[in-house]
């Protein structure tokens, strides 16, 4: 050991010429330092009398050894410290590793005598809460009823009881849709206060404040999580195998079960599937600027418009390193969708946790939480997302490269519609390819947002002047195609209602009334179908795309011929751009019709909306786009997901997709202005206006195409 004595003994010297040297060290011989450590053992505090007998017999200065049994005693004192901290953090742990057990065997106890769960003080204050929630809902329901005794001449009480059955199930068929009138008394519907053309402002269900033991138990789960993720990211076999159909990355079940064994009795339910992909791509952005819109769940939102319909953060449990949002983990809800209003989406109530594993080098790991076994808003498919996410590398002039790992347990609580069971099945409608495929677009589309120059595109020249205009029209053209995708979610905020007729899908109507800046105020139909057409997407895309074609669907044209007086490119793929269009020969030469259009290896989508031409010359000089009222309308087009032999897709000229050749599943939707009164009525004039509507439109589609028109 080395003490600092200074090298007489305590004398002292002259400061002008020893003050700024440095002080001398002793190393104390093995003999001294074994007589003072018995010392030490016998008396760790020596009296003056005892330090001057040591300072003697083994020649060293009395200083010295005062300061030896200080330093022992402070290192002796810091061992034990450790010692102690080591025992607790081991006793923590243990504690804590029981309180978990505790905890999930709380969830599956049963009451010997009536068969239900303990009675805990936890369930007494459940017990009020629900007694102040069955009384402010008693409330509700006295004011429903009040306003409903109104319209139907008696009291609600007076009517023989139903079971209570959403809007999206009342049949409004009364007569043959197929091209004919609907005769009848008018039909009103009350439209749901708070309804709007927006996401619901909050998810269906709220956790409660989170205590430190929830907090400390979400970071475990986090942790364990993100290891399993990054084994997931990085193994091939056994983990991984290839597909024989597509080459695409399927998960064995098996390898699974026995690498991370979760003893699962799900698996047994024949109700109950997994899904599991796994997928990598480059894309034009860098890597922090991805983990920033991962992090922020509007953001998130934002870059996946066409999957993602609604996510909320509900709770920071840890907001992470500054710059880098290492660390942050976060609690969320999300709902994802497929385009159409055949299909529910799927909740996810989960912990999104952020680690930067090296410089440069990003994971995100998704893992389901369970707020609650008992939520009553649980959907007709039970959601359970294991531990999925992606890996973000930077690479060279701002790319990053991206892997992407899906894996999630469904259980079908209904059947899936037969259209889109192919597509939902063989995973592609929610798997990595399409998140990669949507994400590598996006990216294209906010690399072109950023571009300070104009557009070298003729179409442009003397039409769009500044990079400003360019930049704002690009941002009226994005708002629309989130309206758009909104409209025809199968969200909480839509309830959808069957029109029968049409075909065996028949026609989706939902309604709402638009309160939002830059949305038509006033009462919104929207209204959806889906068909299969035996054509391959690309096929149908261009059909869509292409101007002499337009006017054989286009019903609001009127027949007449479109010309494009403006062209923004937003993408690699020619067919990814934003469109203004001019009817010919139409005596409205103040509207116009603004178009974008998009295309990836999971789809395509053609939306449109008419606006007026000062409104597009706002947006043009690069002012704020923001409140230009849009109500557009559209088109979705995926593969239908079957294998190109035996589903009488054999007439395609055209592969496209995961290695799949078969036909393509559309989803036609229009929006129209209700009424711009506040009143919030809906008459059946208006449904059979949207109803014909979407009928001459898929008919006119099936003629052009040569396609049955049954």
């Amino acid at each position: 050991m080395e003490f600092g004595g200074g090298g007489g003994g305590g004398d002292h010297h002259d400061a002008s010429s020893e003050g700024r040297r440095k002080k001398r060290y002793h190393r104390h011989t093995a003999h001294q330092i074994q007589r003072l450590e018995g010392m030490f053992k016998e008396c760790p505090h020596p009296d003056e009398k005892q330090r001057l007998q040591l300072s003697r017999e083994l020649g060293l200065a009395p200083r010295q050894i005062k300061f030896w049994f200080q330093n022992r005693r402070t290192q002796m004192k810091a061992q034990h410290e450790r010692a102690d901290n080591c025992a607790l953090r081991a006793e923590n742990d243990k504690i804590r590793c029981e309180n978990i057990a505790i905890r999930e065997a709380l969830r599956n106890v049963i009451c010997p005598s009536c068969g239900g769960p303990p009675v805990t003080e936890d369930s007494y204050f459940d017990e009020q809460k629900l007694r102040i929630e069955n009384a402010q809902l008693k409330e509700e329901l006295d004011r429903v009823s009040s306003i409903a005794a109104k319209y139907i001449g008696r009291p609600i009480s007076q009517l023989p009881p139903v079971q209570p059955i959403p809007i999206s199930s009342l049949d409004l068929s009364m007569g043959s849709f197929g091209g004919q009138g609907i005769s009848g008394p008018s039909l009103d519907l009350d439209l749901l206060p708070g309804s709007s053309s927006t996401l619901p402002s909050l998810p269906p269900f709220q956790p409660a404040c989170l205590s430190d033991m929830d907090k400390s138990l979400m970071t475990d789960i986090a942790a364990t999580a993100m290891n399993e993720l990054l084994r997931l990211l990085q193994t091939n076999d056994p983990l991984w195998m290839k597909s024989p159909t597509d080459g695409r990355d399927v998960l064995d079940l098996e390898s699974y079960e026995r690498i991370f064994p979760r003893g699962n009795a799900n698996l047994k339910n024949p109700h109950v599937r997994i899904e599991a992909s796994r997928d990598s791509c480059v894309v034009i952005m860098n890597g922090l600027a991805l983990v920033d819109m991962f992090m922020d769940s509007n953001k998130w939102v934002e870059l996946f418009p066409t999957i993602v319909s609604m996510a909320r953060t509900l709770e920071v449990i840890s907001s992470g390193m500054m710059g880098s949002h290492s660390g942050s983990l976060q609690l969320m809800y999300e709902e994802l969708q497929v385009l159409s209003p055949l299909v529910p989406t799927r909740e996810f109530y989960f912990l999104r946790y952020c680690q930067q594993i090296e410089q440069g080098s990003w994971a995100i790991v998704d893992v389901s939480y369970d707020i609650s076994r008992d939520n009553q808003f649980a959907s007709q498919y039970r959601s359970h997302r294991l531990p999925s996410g992606c890996l973000i590398q930077d690479m060279p002039n701002g790319y990053s490269k991206v892997t992407w790992v899906e894996h999630v347990e469904i259980e079908d609580k209904t059947p899936t519609h037969r259209l889109h069971r192919d597509l939902i099945h063989s995973g592609l409608a929610f798997g990595a390819q399409r998140w990669l495929a949507t994400l590598k677009r996006m990216c294209e589309r906010f690399a072109c947002l950023m571009v300070t120059g104009t557009s070298t595109t003729r179409d442009l020249e003397g039409v769009i002047p500044s990079a400003d205009g360019k930049r704002s029209m690009m941002k009226l053209a994005q708002r629309m195609v989130n309206n758009f995708c909104t409209s025809i979610s199968t969200s909480n905020g839509h309830r959808w209602t069957t029109l029968s007729g049409l075909n065996e899908v028949g026609v989706r109507v939902t309604v709402h009334k638009s309160t939002d800046p830059g949305q038509p105020n006033g009462v919104v139909l929207s209204a959806a179908t889906t068909i299969w057409l035996p054509i391959s997407p690309q096929n149908v895309f261009n059909f869509f795309k292409d101007e002499r074609t337009r006017p054989q669907w286009d019903v609001l044209s009127n027949g007449n011929a479109v010309q494009e007086v403006a062209h923004i490119a937003n993408g690699s793929h020619p067919g990814n751009c934003i469109s203004v269009l001019r009817a010919l020969n139409n005596s409205q030469n103040n509207m116009l019709i603004l178009q974008e259009s998009c295309m990836d290896s999971s789809g395509s989508l053609i939306v449109y909306c008419p606006v007026d031409l000062p409104a597009i010359n706002i947006a043009m000089s690069g002012e704020d786009p923001s409140y230009i009222p849009l109500l557009p309308s559209g088109f979705t087009i995926s593969p239908d997901g079957r294998a190109e032999q035996g589903d009488g897709a054999s007439t395609s000229s055209s592969t496209h997709g995961h290695g799949r050749s078969g036909g393509s599943l559309i989803t036609v939707a229009f929006q129209i202005l209700v009424s711009s009164l506040p009143s919030a009525k809906l008459n059946l004039e208006s449904v059979t206006t949207v109803n014909n509507l979407i009928g001459t439109t898929v008919q006119q589609i099936k003629a052009a195409l040569n396609c049955p028109s049954s």
